[in-house]
């Protein structure tokens, strides 16, 4: 993974050359409305300090617990044996980002969501409350991990999240021989290339013209950042925009032509 220090050169790079936060010069009509009503969304809804309150509850525990890593690894933790807080405060979404997760799914509505990587449960906790007549199955590979986001989904009354644990390669194909769509993913469970293509495919296989497909730390790594750009050339791919720390495409095909955008957020 990069360092602290390049990632920071690479994000004044990326912000340098990406379109203004507020629309101007962006000639996408769905951009601009993305921009405008997902976005640039101030309000502050009922559910954020809720879930907040949560990950500060995770932020202070001092327990430790053994975790088994299926994925690249945690760049700040070794040890199996690791303290909640310290997984917290690595692994959690900053809720910036998470709180823009919950605002794609109250625009756009889909029905059933897909999450790659669970962690203790916040980010599966604002995907779900966006549209609680929605389904979320979100899959963890440790065990103990996953123990703690069920307490999470209690304490938040979420009754639409199904949480599977174990490994991707088996949990994933179980799921999707029950599963007939995914109107939007996000994956944030493994970065490394050969494992998120994978997981991409078979995304893919069950998704519509209007899915949208989430992707994490698209700039983690140079290995990383060359996964994103694969997906991004891929063929079903018409529309993506990269936000830096996370990357959205979309498979709409009546965006006639390739588009890509770096939107400043």
């Amino acid at each position: 993974m990069y360092s602290s220090f390049q990632l920071a050169k690479k994000y004044v790079q990326y912000y340098a050359t990406a379109s203004n936060s507020r629309g101007h010069g962006v000639h996408s009509p769905f951009v601009f409305d993305f921009i405008i009503h997902v976005l640039n969304d101030k309000k502050s809804y009922d559910c954020y300090e809720k879930i907040e309150d949560l990950r500060r509850e995770l932020l202070n525990n001092k327990s430790e617990i053994e975790v088994e890593d299926f994925g690249a690894g945690s760049s700040v933790i070794k040890n199996k044996t690791r303290a909640i807080d310290k997984i917290a405060s690595s692994s959690l979404k900053p809720k910036k980002y998470a709180q823009l997760l919950y605002r794609i799914v109250k625009y756009y509505q889909p029905e059933t969501m897909l999450e790659l990587g669970t962690s203790f449960g916040i980010t599966a906790s604002y995907l779900a409350s966006g549209n609680e007549h929605a389904k979320l199955y979100t899959l963890e590979g440790a065990e103990s991990i996953a123990n703690i986001a069920k307490e999470q989904f209690t304490k938040s009354a979420l009754k639409n999240v199904e949480l599977i644990t174990g490994s991707f390669d088996k949990t994933l194909p179980l799921l999707f021989s029950s599963v007939k769509q995914i109107d939007l993913a996000f994956v944030d469970g493994n970065h490394r290339k050969i494992p998120t293509l994978e997981y991409f495919a078979q995304i893919l296989n069950k998704s519509k013209s209007s899915s949208i497909i989430i992707f994490d730390d698209i700039h983690w790594s140079a290995e990383m950042e060359d996964t994103w750009a694969t997906i991004q050339q891929h063929p079903s791919v018409t529309l993506s925009m990269d936000l830096f720390f996370i990357g959205l495409v979309f498979l709409d095909p009546d965006f006639k032509v390739k588009q890509q955008f770096k939107i400043r957020f």
